[in-house]
């Protein structure tokens, strides 16, 4: 499949928008031609697993102290984060917007907020 051409994905977008609707996609691509359809084609779980993987990977860089590393281990857990979004059906915008309403919002505030079921 290589390179998508985008030019119908709105450019205002954030990039991580554009990047799931890519997803989103490739979803219904063949698997045996396309990354994404393959990962979502073996499920949450194994979608998940990945997930963590990439998510252990960027722990290793981020000790080891490599810049470099550590960006490109970001940009796979977040890459792998929206796969498993795509496959659990959770768009961005859900998540953004769970954001939003913990803007502002002290971090200890928040996390008692949850402990004590909201």
């Amino acid at each position: 499949m290589g390179k998508l051409k985008t030019n119908h994905l709105d450019p205002s977008d954030h990039v991580l928008d554009r990047i799931s609707k890519v997803i989103k996609i490739r979803s219904k691509a063949d698997p045996k031609i396309s990354y994404v359809a393959r990962k979502l084609a073996r499920g949450r779980l194994k979608c998940a697993e990945k997930f963590g993987e990439e998510a252990v990977e960027t722990i290793i860089a981020a000790v080891g102290q490599d810049r470099q590393e550590l960006i490109d281990e970001s940009a796979d857990v977040l890459f792998h984060l929206l796969v498993l979004w795509q496959v659990c059906d959770i768009k961005p915008k859900e998540v953004w917007k769970e954001l939003e309403a913990r803007e502002g919002i002290s971090g200890l505030d928040e996390k008692a907020a949850r402990s004590s079921g909201k």
